[in-house]
């Protein structure tokens, strides 16, 4: 007997024209492996994950530009389709903040968690988090929202150098602008000409302090909060190695337990109410020794395989079976167990391990899309090579994706806001970005 309810399809989302995104192969596999029909909505050219088993169909994603109005349809349409009522999960932020927006509109099509339509918006807004974990005693990065150029370089340099510049809402950042989701500064001249391309970016320039990397600093913590409120599955797991090297995407993850980092991400989520899969990042301060927010992602985080216990139970599978009122089996944690992105870690992929791993690409049940993603991040590679050595001057630093905090025990400093005009400009709901990579270029995005 099937762990779900094998007459709900699964829809999974995303608006982000990522190829390599390995977190959605991942809940592909997850929940087509437990018997569920996958369809997934989203630009699969030139995807390995095309050629996994467990795809039911695949669905052409939003038009880049399409408005809020346009999803909800392009969605109505995909239900309409599968004849049937299905669980729809956002695989990133600019899809989970569409869809809790436009949830009236889903439904019944679609099963979603219920919540305040806000929520998932505001926990990714990065300005609106530092509120939140100021109002629920949790630490965050010292953090200034300048006004003007001029408070942004005074910010700075109360701030020192290196810092760290975030733009709150990565998911409107225009393709082919040369802008970074995150990014390191090192000079008030470099501040000022960012903040200056505000207007640009769409959304809000937040300046904080540089918490420096190291051993043992990377955590993150991944949970599904049920309709009562209550976190299951997912836990706590440890950053071994990124990429970019010393921050970015996790490419090696480690199932460790960590009782702070849990206890402080449940208290969050409970103060706020929130329903649904959440992917919390954290660095802990070399000096101090607390454990800092950096992102709250109102999604899967791309590893979030590697918290599949005993019983098989996941974040992804957790929320099928609450959404359609089946029990949640009560397996036990699996502490020690790794997670390894083999294009981005393939000395760790190949290096024989005693304990419990999985790979997020080659799997023995599915191995046409652990192939297809060689053949084609080869290609990818190699193209970006030869752009880099057909360029006749330097391009932009490439943007580290630190995710970087503040060590200092003075609570979040947040200088008032101006009016940015952000998003939809009918709705002020997100539209879809040009084309994709954001979220996934820098760490404040999909790790």
């Amino acid at each position: 007997m099937s762990l779900l309810d094998t007459r709900v399809p699964a829809v999974l989302l995303r608006i982000d024209r990522n190829p390599f995104h390995h977190g959605t192969l991942g809940a592909v596999r997850s929940l087509g492996r437990a018997g569920a029909d996958v369809h997934v909505v989203a630009e699969m050219t030139g995807s390995p994950i095309r050629k996994s088993r467990h795809v039911r169909r695949l669905h052409p994603p939003p038009t880049p530009g399409a408005s809020p109005e346009e999803i909800v349809a392009l969605l109505l349409r995909v239900a309409a389709r599968i004849e049937r009522p299905a669980v729809l999960i956002p695989m990133d932020d600019a899809g989970a903040v569409a869809v809790s927006r436009l949830r009236t509109e889903l439904t019944p099509a679609y099963l979603l968690p219920q919540q305040s339509p806000t929520l998932p918006e505001r926990v990714a807004d990065k300005s609106e988090l530092v509120q939140m974990c100021a109002a629920a005693d949790v630490a965050h990065p010292c953090t200034f929202v300048p006004e003007s150029a001029e408070q942004a370089v005074s910010a700075a340099r109360r701030l020192g150098f290196p810092l760290v510049a975030k733009w709150s809402r990565p998911w409107l950042l225009p393709t082919g602008s040369g802008l970074r989701s995150t990014s390191v500064l090192r000079s008030a001249q470099e501040v000022r000409e960012l903040y200056l391309r505000r207007e640009e970016a769409g959304s809000r320039l937040l300046l904080q302090e540089f918490l420096p990397p190291g051993d043992d600093r990377d955590w993150f913590f991944h949970g599904y909060a049920d309709r009562s409120g209550v976190m299951r599955a997912g836990g706590t797991g440890r950053k071994l190695s990124a990429w970019p090297r010393g921050a970015g995407l996790t490419a090696v993850g480690e199932w460790v337990p960590n009782a702070t980092v849990r206890e402080q991400s449940e208290r969050l989520a409970e103060r706020l109410g929130y329903r649904g899969i959440l992917d919390l990042d954290y660095r802990r301060c070399g000096t101090t020794g607390r454990y800092h927010l950096l992102d709250f992602n109102p999604r899967p985080g791309a590893q979030f395989r590697l918290f599949t216990d005993t019983a098989g139970l996941d974040v992804v599978r957790a929320q099928h079976l609450d959404l359609t009122y089946r029990p949640l089996p009560a397996g036990e944690a699996r502490p020690g167990r790794a997670f390894v992105v083999e294009n981005y870690a393939p000395l760790s992929a190949l290096r024989r391990v005693r304990t419990d791993r999985e790979l997020a690409w080659y799997a023995g049940d599915d191995a046409a899309a652990g192939r297809a993603m060689w053949a084609l991040w080869c290609a990818h590679v190699t193209r970006r090579l030869g752009g880099r050595l057909r360029r006749t001057g330097p391009g932009p630093e490439p943007g580290p994706g630190f995710a970087a905090g503040a060590c200092g025990e003075v609570p979040p400093r947040v200088i008032r806001r101006g009016a940015v005009r952000e998003g939809s400009p009918r709705t002020g709901l997100p539209g879809v970005p040009d084309a994709g990579g954001h979220a996934d270029d820098e760490k404040a995005g999909s790790c």
